[in-house]
């Protein structure tokens, strides 16, 4: 079993590994920064995880799926 989402304090990832990921913004956005980003993480100790966090607090917090997890979730809302 992989393991499960998590959530990650901004300060607990080192700020170039989100800062620099790339951030990519839902597809049914509005516009009106009502939705989430993701971004798959491709170094440090979070490398290998897709971090998922609210477009309105792009400097806040995010959650942390393996990729099996993140699979599981969408699949979970269809």
């Amino acid at each position: 079993m992989s393991a499960l989402p998590r959530y990650v304090p901004s300060a607990a990832v080192p700020s170039t590994s989100l800062h620099d990921a790339p951030w990519r913004r839902s597809s049914r956005s509005t516009g009106m920064n009502n939705c989430v980003e993701t971004a798959p993480l491709h170094r440090g100790p979070s490398a290998g995880l897709l971090a998922v966090r609210d477009s309105k607090r792009t400097a806040g917090p995010a959650l942390l799926f393996s990729p099996s997890a993140w699979e599981r979730f969408l699949n979970s809302l269809q």
